[in-house]
């Protein structure tokens, strides 16, 4: 019997997911990789990344750039620009269906409203959405519903009132509520 590893390749992952602002300043970040080992190499490569892909227009669909032997799929939404960074041998698909993911999952968390002051005011759901996304650089799941949900059950206070919950969450609630009702 073989044994494969993630060096091997066999299993789909990233080197780091980012969010950085319209200056290329860091909103969230995730590194899994020790291709950057300190804080210093860490923020010259948000730099770069941002410097490369600024002038580009990647505001509908994802756009791919390589960067350092590494391949950076990248979205940019009002003043929030996102970055999903592979090894050069990576598929173009999965990483772009990683940051579809992302994005979506926050797009629904944040309630449509995408943008550098509601991403600061919700950071929590932004980690745990990576979290959800990515476990120590393997690909756990890329379907932004699932994400979403699993995200809204971790954070959701079933103590505070309905009005003050986010529509997941608010969604979560009734499901539960319901679900109890069915089961009774």
């Amino acid at each position: 019997m073989a044994n494969f590893s993630v060096a091997d390749g066999f299993c789909p992952s990233v080197k780091n997911i980012l969010i950085l602002d319209s200056e290329g300043k860091r909103v969230a970040v995730r590194y899994y990789s020790d291709d950057w080992p300190t804080n210093g190499s860490k923020f010259a490569f948000e730099k770069s990344v941002f410097i490369k892909t600024l002038k580009t227009n990647a505001r509908m669909d994802a756009d791919i750039a390589l960067l350092d032997n590494s391949i950076v799929i990248y979205k940019f939404v009002q003043d929030l620009h996102f970055f999903v960074t592979g090894s050069i041998e990576e598929n173009e698909l999965l990483l772009c269906s990683v940051l579809q993911g992302f994005f979506d999952a926050v797009t629904l968390l944040l309630r449509n409203n995408v943008d550098k002051r509601e991403a600061l005011e919700n950071l929590d759901l932004i980690f745990l959405c990576l979290d959800e996304i990515v476990d120590r650089g393997i690909v756990l799941e890329t379907d932004a519903s699932v994400i979403a949900g699993k995200v809204a059950i971790h954070n959701m206070d079933g103590d505070s009132p309905l009005a003050e919950q986010t529509l997941s969450q608010a969604l979560a609630t009734a499901r539960e509520h319901l679900t109890r009702s069915l089961l009774k």
